[in-house]
């Protein structure tokens, strides 16, 4: 009866069906989260080779005298690299590869990966675990896989049965109830010059409110702000993004202000592949946070699982002991600063729906099991050629805890040129996560306030 369920459900879903009264899994599936599974539905036991080891519940408390608000140090700053992966040996690795990764090799003489031991670090509070297993037998899809309803707080389906919900998982991710964060990005030339954009960013989750329901919440996932700090030429313009849980039933809304005509309009472009701000034409607005927006352009398969080397642990590349100009150099950000682990990943394939329009005709996504946390994507364009690859660098922010990303990086594989983000090495404060903001503070009437220089 159960596996009956099963097929129905994705029946549906594949006939373009919503289904609104099938729960995602059984009450028996649901049962093995925090047993064999991790409580957000990871594979608990390692790998056979031993190269993976046992998730044991991850980071569960910041380092003795860390304070919120701070950079964060650390926890396996005593690892050693096991071994580098270099233009030269990197076919002896190809198996544990993205199409993207070995890509990198092959367009850059400097590029390397090393490898560290695997670290599970990922972890969420209890009150995530509770919730997202009782989101299991009670999260559905609907309007044809563009929105979730009877989820609340936690991750809605952590035993996925099709490939829209991996990435639900990732968009619905516990990140604390609001915050404030520097964005900062560079777009090098291929000589490696650039000019850092100072991008102040403020959110505010309603899901993520203990208790609320997504019926409850009037269809918002987030308010989201940002603002360019600097260069001069830039600084004042403001984006707001009010990003609806269900696209069918209202799309995303969003306003920009411009100090030099001094007025808030209506900005309908920023969604699907359109230029993000001040991106130079490298990253489109749903390459966001990896991956953000409407998701009905695209066919989402779920692959399965892989074990790759992934961005992970990028507690160095955190630092404020980093300088930018030591970070960025030309092609590629440097490898020195960066850490790679063999995970076990969810494998998503997008590929674009006969008459819609996009400029990536396919993407493949690859998911930490721990924490649904987007870590690689392989781009292709309209003539199915390898296009662009992304990683996310990420940490646990251990004070939430929560896993997220640190670094944001956009290759152009064709051009040579790449686009970082989320870099604030520099900053006073990397991020906070105690910042409180009310959704009074997110209208369009108060945008132009905020925005005036």
């Amino acid at each position: 009866m159960r596996h009956a369920s099963k097929l129905l459900l994705a029946a549906m879903i594949g006939l373009g069906v919503s289904a609104q009264s099938v729960a995602a899994v059984s009450a028996d599936q649901a049962a093995r989260l925090g047993k064999d599974l991790t409580p957000v539905g990871g594979e608990k036991a390692g790998n056979k080779d031993g190269t993976i080891p046992e998730w044991t519940g991850g980071i569960t408390r910041p380092p003795a005298g860390y304070k919120a608000g701070a950079f964060h140090p650390d926890p396996f700053a005593t690892d050693k690299v096991l071994f580098a992966i270099t233009p030269q040996n990197y076919n002896d690795y190809a198996a544990k590869m993205t199409e993207g990764q070995k890509a990198m090799f092959k367009r850059y003489k400097t590029f390397k990966m090393n490898i560290y031991p695997t670290r599970r670090s990922a972890s969420f509070s209890q009150d995530i675990y509770t919730t997202t297993k009782a989101n299991a037998t009670t999260a559905n899809l609907v309007s044809n896989g563009d929105g979730v309803e009877n989820a609340s707080l936690g991750f809605p389906f952590p035993v996925p049965q099709n490939g829209y919900e991996p990435i639900w998982n990732h968009k619905l991710k516990y990140k604390s109830t609001g915050g404030m964060r520097w964005a900062n990005q560079v777009a090098p030339t291929a000589t490696g010059a650039y000019t850092l954009i100072r991008l102040k960013e403020e959110f505010l989750g309603l899901y993520y409110r203990k208790g609320a329901q997504i019926k409850d919440i009037n269809n918002i996932l987030l308010y989201f702000f940002q603002e360019v700090v600097s260069p001069a030429r830039l600084a004042g313009n403001v984006l707001l993004v009010h990003e609806t849980l269900n696209s069918k039933v209202q799309p995303r809304q969003a306003w920009i202000y411009n100090p030099g005509q001094r007025r808030v309009r209506r900005a309908p472009n920023v969604a699907y592949d359109n230029p993000g701000t001040a991106s130079d034409g490298l990253r489109t607005n749903d390459m966001t946070d990896m991956f953000n927006g409407a998701m009905d352009r695209f066919d989402w398969k779920l692959v399965g699982k892989k074990e790759i080397f992934v961005p992970y642990n990028s507690y160095k590349a955190h630092s404020n002991t980093v300088k930018v100009k030591d970070l960025v150099k030309p092609g590629h950000l440097n490898p020195d600063y960066l850490r790679y682990e063999l995970h076990r990943v969810w494998v998503v394939d997008a590929t674009l729906k006969k008459g819609m329009r996009h400029i990536n005709s396919r993407r493949t996504f690859y998911l930490d099991e721990d924490s649904w946390q987007i870590l690689v994507v392989d781009h292709y364009n309209n003539n199915n050629e390898l296009w662009r690859y992304s990683e996310a660098p990420s940490i646990n922010y251990y004070e939430v805890p929560t896993f997220w990303a640190t670094l944001e990086t956009h290759h152009d594989l064709q051009s040579g040129r790449y686009i970082s983000g989320l870099i604030d090495n520099e900053e006073a404060h990397p991020i906070d996560f105690g910042f409180r903001v009310e959704p009074s503070q997110f209208s369009p009437q108060s945008l132009r306030q905020r925005g005036i220089r």
